[in-house]
């Protein structure tokens, strides 16, 4: 059953966070990721929640986005974006 990454995140380095922006895509392709939205615009609809540059993921899997977190070929990526952003994330599977 897909499953979907959903980011939250704040950058406070954007100089470097560029560099994050091109490591991560590789990473997430590999493990049959792709991005369904990336930093476009948000509007609030309900609610206090007001998200910085939000990120959407689809994986094929729960298990398969979290073997994406914590691959050898993600870390870089997730270094970079550590040192340079703040992230609440979640993973979220679909309705079957």
């Amino acid at each position: 059953m897909s499953a979907y990454v959903v980011v939250d995140i704040t950058v406070t380095d954007p100089q470097e966070y560029q560099t994050y922006i091109q490591l991560a895509p590789a990473a997430v392709e590999a493990f049959g990721g792709k991005y369904l939205a990336r930093g476009g615009k948000v509007e609030v609809l309900e609610g206090d929640w007001q998200p910085n540059r939000l990120v959407i993921l689809e994986f094929p899997s729960m298990e398969r986005a979290k073997e994406w977190l914590h691959s050898d070929l993600y870390q870089p990526a997730r270094h970079i974006r550590h040192k340079t952003a703040q992230t609440n994330m979640i993973v979220v599977e679909a309705v079957s």
